[in-house]
């Protein structure tokens, strides 16, 4: 699939295999969704420009670098939140901002409750979290409300993908890659990734 990134990391691998695990409580599920989001930010971030950077190491001066663009975090509630933490451990400086979506059970169709936006952009470049990528709703609203905020430059990072919700994101926005763990086999009649791991929100919330 064009534009979307699949890990092949064998530490991914081995803790998606402990995050779909159904007996897996919910402490050691937030952290495997912290580790995970960490590994996935490391493959998504490849690209991010660099400025020169002078640096005197204890025994010279020498040239680095740093990074040139500041980075926006943007977890679609609830769920991503789970995600913020294992970024912020790679990019401490970046900013974090939160959009409420959640997805309506009868229609599917994602409806937007919270929107906390400054009135003019302060990042180059956004990271949407998400741990799951399902019907594909949430992040193509996400897409929306961050293009028309004036974001140039948007990846969306999650853990598991169906193809359905990545055909909707792509459909919508070609340009905007995706980052994932995995992509599963398909949804079902309710919404839910097969085989999936269940609700990503409830399962790291100890609700439902």
């Amino acid at each position: 699939m064009e534009n979307v990134f699949v890990s092949q990391h064998p530490l991914i691998k081995h803790k998606l295999a402990k995050l779909r695990d159904k007996d897996t409580e919910p402490k050691k599920f937030r952290e495997l969704i912290r580790e995970i989001a960490g590994l996935l930010t490391y493959e998504a971030t490849l690209d991010l420009e660099l400025s020169p950077f002078e640096v005197t190491t204890p025994l010279e001066k020498m040239s680095g670098s740093i990074l040139k663009e500041k980075i926006g975090l943007v977890p679609i509630l609830r769920a991503g939140l789970g995600m913020v933490e294992g970024v912020w451990e790679l990019m401490p400086s970046s900013e974090v901002w939160h959009i409420g979506i959640y997805r309506d059970e009868k229609t599917l169709k994602p409806v937007e409750y919270y929107n906390k936006l400054p009135i003019e952009p302060r990042v180059s470049v956004c990271l949407i979290l998400d741990p799951m990528l399902a019907t594909g709703g949430s992040a193509t609203a996400t897409i929306d409300v961050l293009k028309r905020w004036g974001v140039k430059r948007i990846k969306f990072v999650g853990i598991i993908g169906a193809p359905e919700g990545i055909k909707a994101v792509h459909d919508e926005h070609p340009d905007v890659p995706v980052f994932l763990a995995d992509v599963d086999r398909q949804l079902n009649e309710h919404g839910y990734i097969l085989p999936g791991l269940g609700d990503a929100g409830d399962r790291q919330f100890g609700t439902g």
